[in-house]
């Protein structure tokens, strides 16, 4: 029912930022649980961030506190991932994703639906 579009990927220095946008389809993304995830080569798909479809309350994964800030603005369809601090650890396909509820889950599977992804570089 929803289809997701990430953009704003790119390569940056380390302690650079970068404003990651992904826009959704459809008429009910206010009622989506919205998340990001990322993957680096060879390894397994994490949680990075959460933002809630009621509240707009928020959950880090703990290498995101202080430094990442997701955000959501339903007029627009549109989540954000504001990256700051950069390290060459963040390099990864960064994925939107949604889920319909409230609950802001940390678990690939509790997630139905899934960007392709962009990709962040974090040079050193």
């Amino acid at each position: 029912q929803v289809q997701l579009v990430e953009s704003g990927g790119g390569l940056v220095q380390t302690g650079g930022s970068l404003r990651l946008s992904c826009a959704a389809s459809g008429r009910t993304f206010r009622t989506y649980t919205m998340g990001w995830f990322r993957q680096a080569p060879g390894t397994e798909r994490e949680f990075v961030a959460g933002i809630s479809s009621s509240t707009g309350g928020t959950k880090y994964a703990d290498f995101a506190k202080g430094r990442f800030t997701i955000s959501r603005d339903n007029a627009k369809n549109t989540v954000y991932l504001q990256m700051n601090r950069l390290k060459p650890e963040d390099t990864a396909v960064y994925h939107c994703a949604a889920r319909s509820g409230f609950s802001i889950l940390v678990s690939n599977g509790e997630y139905d639906y899934w960007g392709q992804g962009t990709q962040v570089t974090v040079s050193s």
